[in-house]
């Protein structure tokens, strides 16, 4: 019992198994296992290593926007006439990644607190069909039970006179807003690599800001923008985005390369309609534009009053996108050993093509497995024979019988080695 353990224990330590290999000399499966090969290679290189740059680490960026508006804005309604400032018409005025710049608006001067008729449109017969303390969902206020016979409109307590937003200015009456300009500040940190960047790289000093504006080919690393090109760029025409309303995303893009000198990591503007298709022409589609409203309250003969402004505009959205990469080892070589792997399919595909497909299939099976007899195997330890020599014993006798070449190509002279030959 020792000297089985001792034994068993010194195979274990000292001897080395090594899977069989068979060269096979046939030229379709070569060129199919080649082109496997190759086809896997191509993979690794173009794809892995070039297109996805499987050898580099990414991270991505961690960034804060500031926006500035400038212009100024002239109407005249009436004959009223107005200047329009930044603290006029950006909402809200912070200087956030996400604000409105209004294009139109409809005013709705001097409401207070009362009772006044619904607007023409909401129609009444009787005082029955304006039911006391019910509210419409597309209503201004409570209902008082009455109905007005001039107007033929339910009466309500509302805010009065109440807004009537029917007619939309056209054309927009901010159409100077188109001239407006924004100004970025954008600043992103890359963390894992501890760089950091802002959209004022090299060259973008106070010099060139003060005389610059954005041009895609021109003037591209410039951070002022020019609404009307914003507008422009993002497919949109000003007049109709500027009437209703719209929303338009403005990308900032950090896509950097580490490997390459940091100053080579800038950003680029891209412009997208988010909002508002120009291509769609149905009239009848619901919920176009944007809009809102806001309300300035003031005291008049100490009565609460307040101008009361429907606001439409062009609802800008800054959104920064970022990736960067820089070379490290260990995707290095996890993007080498998953390519080595892949390799194994050439030899999978190919054994399923010799031992399942072509005409000699029978053979290549013989050829590539070694069955084991376990009678024959018995039988060799009864004659008291070291089973090598047996198999030899074996061997010969179907040599001479004339079947070890024609019906067992797995015989002694194609592929068994025994102790007795190397005697």
């Amino acid at each position: 019992m020792k000297s089985e353990i001792s034994k068993a224990l010194s195979d274990f330590l000292f001897e080395y198994e090594t899977p069989r290999q068979v060269l096979v000399r046939n030229r379709r499966v070569g060129v199919v296992c080649r082109l496997i090969q190759l086809g896997v290679l191509a993979y690794i290189i173009g794809w892995v290593f070039i297109y996805e740059k499987g050898y580099q680490s990414t991270d991505t960026a961690v960034s804060s926007i500031f926006t500035k508006m400038k212009g100024v804005g002239y109407t005249s309604v009436n004959g009223h006439e107005r200047v329009w400032d930044v603290s006029d018409y950006v909402f809200p005025p912070q200087g956030d990644s996400s604000f409105v710049v209004m294009t139109n608006y409809i005013l709705t001067e001097g409401q207070q607190m009362g009772r006044c008729p619904e607007l023409e449109g909401k129609q009444c017969s009787s005082d029955t069909d304006c039911e006391e303390g019910r509210f419409k969902r597309t209503g201004h206020g409570q209902m008082t039970g009455i109905c007005v016979n001039s107007t033929k409109t339910c009466e309500v307590l509302a805010w009065c006179p109440v807004e009537d937003d029917h007619s939309i200015p056209h054309p927009p009456l901010l159409m100077s807003a188109e001239n407006y300009t924004l100004f970025i500040k954008n600043s992103v940190t890359f963390p894992i690599f501890g760089v950091t960047r802002t959209n004022l790289v090299e060259g973008v000093d106070a010099a060139y800001i003060s005389k610059c504006l954005y041009h895609p080919q021109d003037a591209p690393l410039c951070p002022i923008f020019k609404l009307g090109d914003i507008v422009k760029l993002s497919g949109f025409n000003f007049e109709t985005i500027a009437q209703m309303g719209g929303a338009i995303g403005i990308v900032v893009d950090w896509t950097c390369n580490f490997d390459a000198d940091v100053k080579h990591c800038k950003p680029q503007y891209n412009f997208h309609g988010l909002y508002g298709n120009p291509a769609e022409t149905d009239q009848a589609r619901a919920s176009v534009g944007y809009n809102f409203r806001y309300a300035k309250y003031y005291l008049e003969n100490n009565v609460q009053k307040r101008t009361l402004m429907k606001v439409f505009g062009i609802r800008i959205e800054i959104i920064v996108q970022s990736l960067a990469r820089k070379f490290d080892i260990i995707p290095t070589f996890t993007a080498i050993g998953s390519g080595v792997g892949i390799f194994g399919v050439a030899t999978v595909v190919c054994d399923l093509v010799l031992l399942y497909l072509l005409p000699k299939r029978e053979y290549y099976k013989n050829m590539k497995f070694k069955y084991t007899d376990t009678s024959v195997q018995h039988d060799s330890e009864l004659l008291g024979l070291d089973g090598s020599v047996y198999y030899t014993f074996e061997a010969n006798a179907r040599q001479v019988q004339g079947t070890d070449q024609s019906n067992d190509p797995d015989s002694e002279a194609g592929s068994i080695e025994t102790e007795l030959s190397n005697k």
